[in-house]
């Protein structure tokens, strides 16, 4: 059952969608004064070393964000998430890479709520020191209050469960990201049940799901089925950076589905995509897919 580390993507092509997405989804809550809750179902550790244990083991981060890294030609979304990346980076060499609750510390404002959930004792536990850390290191800057208390809880918990006890928020405002490993099948089951109650609690809500592409019935049926959820309007995006091995192992896809997306997102990520890519890619299997109630848009890299 707790077999899945995600230490051993971290910062890989499925990161860099799933990041940018995010961070942009917090931009767009940001651009109102009332406060707003963000909560991430499945929090993992917080920050991964890439230069150490499991992360170093595969270095996927080679496949995402070391390909940014170095670039001055970033779209301002791409930059918007590199600087946030190297802000955990202060020496300039790629040593960390935050995984999405750190992404959502860093955006959010100092009236907004965090809540993190982590079934996984031992990241559940890196989590919270993660956490202890950031708020040291935020006392010493004087930079803001406390990390956590009030702004942030952390619970060692079942984020499909926990979320429930949460909804609806007190400012009618909130951003859920909901981010399982999928080792077990019935993850995709509980994705979609998880949603479906949700939207019956807070049907105003924005829900991000993030997924892996896989050629398994359960991955292949999951964005049709949360099509037919009853919100008001959602966005299917997927990144594929390579043809899919013959023996069907390795992760070259993945897609973010956003229930009650904001109306920014979509013309966003038609401009970004393409860009993503032809910088992403390895081979003529690259290419994006974008859908938005009807409309599908798909491309890949114009290669020599």
């Amino acid at each position: 059952m707790f077999s899945y580390r995600h230490a051993f993507h971290a910062g890989n092509h499925a990161d860099v969608l799933k990041h940018v997405v995010l961070i942009q989804l917090l931009r767009y809550l940001n651009q109102k004064d009332a406060p707003y809750m963000a909560i991430d179902t499945h929090a993992g550790a917080g920050v991964y070393a890439l230069d150490e244990d499991y992360a170093s083991k595969n270095a996927e981060y080679e496949t995402g964000i070391a390909k940014l890294w170095d670039r001055n030609d970033l779209p301002e979304a791409v930059a918007d998430y590199v600087r946030l990346v190297k802000s955990l980076n202060p020496s300039g060499k790629m040593r960390y890479y935050p995984g999405s609750p750190y992404c959502a510390e860093k955006i959010m404002r100092e009236t907004d709520r965090l809540r993190l959930f982590e079934l996984h004792p031992s990241d559940g536990k890196i989590l919270r020191e993660n956490f202890r850390k950031l708020e040291a290191h935020a006392a010493a800057q004087g930079q803001r209050p406390a990390a956590r208390g009030k702004r942030v809880m952390i619970e060692l918990a079942d984020g499909f469960l926990a979320l429930k006890a949460l909804l609806p928020p007190p400012s009618r405002r909130a951003l859920v990201l909901i981010d399982p490993p999928y080792e077990d099948k019935n993850d995709y089951r509980r994705v979609k049940d998880t949603l479906k109650e949700a939207l019956t609690r807070f049907a105003t809500g924005v829900y991000a799901v993030w997924y892996p592409v896989l050629n398994r019935m359960e991955s292949r049926q999951l964005p049709d089925q949360l099509k037919k959820l009853p919100a008001n309007g959602w966005l299917n995006v997927t990144l594929s950076v390579s043809t899919p091995s013959p023996d069907g192992f390795g992760l070259h896809s993945s897609g973010m589905f956003v229930l009650n997306p904001p109306w920014t997102l979509e013309p966003l990520l038609r401009e970004l995509m393409p860009w993503l890519v032809e910088t992403l890619g390895v081979d003529d299997g690259a290419r994006f897919t974008l859908e938005t109630g009807q409309t599908v848009t798909s491309g890949s890299a114009k290669r020599a």
